[in-house]
């Protein structure tokens, strides 16, 4: 046994420290430590009462990005799932609900009648479209996706960040469909937000120094089943959330917590609304250019 070797994280074995909780004297590294009057604490000692003399919001553990460590990790991918299970089954009930949210540029459903999709207006599509599945084997392999990829993601992110992270995918690879799909072919479905998690995931493992193996195996995998014919599925859904997943996370990963907890959030947040600039662009100049047609 090597007994020159200093102890483990009790949060993270793999992550020697020569620092200990100045109350329960348990090991943790830099990302677990958390500032006291005197030394440093541990998360769990924190949550439980630390006396440093801050308010709760400054004394909470933090996650990689600077999100508050919460009390069930995957509570937000939870209700992700639920939302898109309880949609699944609406459809069933309600006749006719798919194709009030599916993502449809533009188009008529009876000759004569009026013009719909997200260019006169229904914009709300591009969010909606992907919370909706008509097929079980669809919704399934979705949400089992979901769980996997997104829960681990939850978890280092915390919640706020994650869920914006979701929604941004799914309005960029939303923004994608919609520029280069022809306006009436219908899309739905969570992929795309899947996609971006898993984009956000490949920045994370860089910005960790994980073993990028695996995931790299299984990213190529997933873009193989995007463009191998006869599956019917969306490869600009998977590449428009893929790219924006990405983008996302290198905004709210890149800045550390050096640069000050102001000018950290400065810029985590400022990335999102240029992502989101650039996907109302890319949906306003596909609008300007179907709003001609008749």
């Amino acid at each position: 046994m090597d007994t020159d070797r200093l102890p483990g994280c009790y949060r993270h074995p793999d992550r020697e420290t020569g620092i200990s909780c100045t109350r329960c004297e348990r090991p943790i590294c830099p990302e677990c430590m958390i500032s006291a009057s005197v030394g440093f604490q541990c998360p769990e000692c924190v949550r439980g009462g630390s006396g440093t003399g801050h308010g709760p919001a400054a004394n909470a553990p933090r996650t990689v990005a600077g999100g508050v460590v919460a009390a069930d990790p995957y509570l937000v991918t939870k209700i992700l799932i639920g939302i898109s299970v309880a949609v699944f089954f609406a459809t069933f009930v309600f006749p006719g609900l798919a194709i009030q949210l599916e993502l449809l540029g533009r188009y008529r459903e009876q000759v004569g009648g009026p013009l719909e999709g997200v260019s006169t207006g229904e914009y709300y599509r591009l969010w909606t479209s992907a919370f909706l599945h008509v097929e079980m084997w669809h919704v399934f392999s979705n949400m089992l996706a979901l769980w996997f990829i997104g829960g681990p993601l939850e978890q280092a992110l915390g919640r706020v960040r994650y869920l914006t992270v979701y929604l941004l995918s799914a309005l960029g690879g939303s923004a994608v469909v919609y520029l280069l799909t022809a306006p009436n072919v219908a899309t739905l479905g969570a992929s795309g937000a899947v996609f971006g998690l898993l984009g956000a995931t490949v920045v994370l493992f860089r910005r960790m120094r994980y073993e990028m193996r695996p995931l790299i195996t299984m990213a190529v995998l997933m873009l193989v089943l995007t463009f191998m014919p006869g599956l019917n599925v969306s490869w600009q859904a998977h590449i428009g959330g893929l790219f924006t997943g990405a983008l996302v996370a290198l905004g709210f990963l890149w800045p550390t917590k050096d640069m000050g907890t102001q000018n950290r959030k400065f810029v985590q947040w400022g990335t999102c609304v240029a992502v989101f600039l650039l996907a109302t662009a890319l949906i306003a100049i596909r609008t300007a250019e179907l709003s001609v047609l008749t």
